[in-house]
């Protein structure tokens, strides 16, 4: 038998200037799947995604595989030099399937519903990202970022243009951006740490706002002192402040300490991403 992919309509066009299509998987010719390729473009490189991948006849006789190898295939041919994938956490076939195929577990999506809050501990104070700071602040963050996608298998020049792109999309206004909450954390007049929350610009399946953290720090110096969970819990308040009562986030699978933080608060896990190079 042979397993293959047959366009199920179009190319689309996307945002960032990459391009979506849907197949069929198809075994002798007869649907029995589908699955969607995507791609990331960057100065000098693209990103491909294979997304929503699904058997619906004849399981556990190799046609995931058969077709995930196919979608790298249209991935490559688009000029994509690395895929990404995000596996639902139910999803056990998934993941296996991923690490079968060479993918690098590479970080987590998690997720919370929101309840009413009390107020934070005396002595803190939250206020919001200035002119004045709002350069050097997003620099440092930035900075992080860039690390972090080295880690994960970027060269420095591809993690230079992809933290470029992702300023230019989520910021195009600065701090003025709407949607997007930056603030400090400040520990009797003293700045100890910052987040940066995107206030319902992702929407759940049903359709319901939800907000993301983008990112959290604590400086160095002030690290274990509880801070990091009241900057969480700011973010939820900021959140039910302006009626997003769900809030996601990434977090690296090598951040042990940032993960342990989000499970105490309750964030579940949802997915789990991974990445390879093509």
């Amino acid at each position: 038998m042979t397993t293959t992919l047959r366009p199920d309509g179009p190319e689309a066009g996307l945002p960032d200037g990459g391009r979506t299509r849907r197949w069929q998987v198809c075994v002798n010719g007869r649907p029995v799947g589908s699955v969607v390729t995507a791609d990331s473009r960057y100065d000098s490189f693209r990103v491909g995604r294979i997304e929503a991948l699904e058997i619906t006849e004849g399981l556990r006789r190799g046609r995931g595989t058969v077709a995930a190898l196919a979608a790298e295939e249209v991935l490559r041919g688009w000029g994509c030099t690395r895929v990404e994938i995000s596996v639902p956490v139910e999803s056990a076939g998934g993941q296996a399937l991923a690490v079968a195929l060479g993918y690098t577990e590479t970080s987590h999506k998690l997720g919370k519903s929101l309840g009413e809050l009390p107020y934070g501990r005396p002595g803190l104070t939250l206020r919001p990202i200035g002119d004045e700071e709002f350069r050097d602040w997003l620099d440092g963050i930035n900075g992080d970022y860039h690390a972090q996608l080295v880690r994960v298998g970027m060269t420095d020049r591809q993690a230079a243009e992809r933290v470029a792109v992702d300023d230019a999309r989520l910021l195009p206004e600065g701090h003025r951006t709407p949607g997007m909450a930056m603030s400090r954390l400040l520990a009797h007049g003293e700045p100890v740490g910052s987040i940066w929350v995107a206030l319902g610009d992702r929407r759940q399946p049903d359709g319901r706002p939800r907000g993301w953290v983008m990112n959290l720090e604590v400086a160095p110096n002030r690290r274990g002192h509880g801070y990091g969970r009241e900057l969480m819990l700011a973010a939820e308040r900021q959140c039910l402040a302006a009626g997003v009562r769900e809030l996601g986030l990434n977090v690296y699978v090598a951040n042990d300490v940032a993960r342990r933080l989000y499970a105490s608060l309750g964030f579940r896990l949802t997915k789990r991403d991974f990445a390879k190079s093509l």
